[in-house]
């Protein structure tokens, strides 16, 4: 604002030098922003964070059939949508589910999905 001013006063009155204020007023804040960047971002630091390790099921002891409806768990299927699939009864696959369950230390569906993905059994 007060640089503004400056334009105002009555010895910049043509307007080519009103334009020649704007201008140095524009490279002024364009260096001061290319500065500010190069400051802020002068001490960055790359981390590389290690690769996530990949669990396998009989570590948890899940056994295939239960990994394999976990799988299907995590691409969305339904406990029908699983069964049919399968080939098995609804109530196997709620029995596979309840195994899960106990066996990663959850209640729900998304529980499960969500901790066999940070674990390592499941990848995104």
């Amino acid at each position: 604002m007060f640089l503004y001013a400056l334009i105002e006063f009555e010895w910049i009155t043509s307007p080519e030098s009103k334009s020649l204020v704007l201008f140095g007023i524009a490279l002024l804040f364009t260096v001061l922003g290319i500065w500010a960047g190069l400051q802020l971002n002068k001490n960055k630091q790359t981390v590389n964070s290690p690769l996530p390790i990949r669990i396998a099921p009989e570590e948890m002891d899940i056994r295939p059939r239960e990994f394999e409806i976990l799988e299907l768990m995590a691409k969305g299927m339904s406990n029908q949508e699983i069964a049919d699939s399968l080939h098995i009864s609804l109530s196997t696959v709620k029995t596979h589910n309840q195994n899960l369950f106990v066996k990663l230390d959850v209640k729900r569906r998304t529980q499960a999905i969500s901790k066999a993905k940070e674990i390592g059994l499941l990848h995104d």
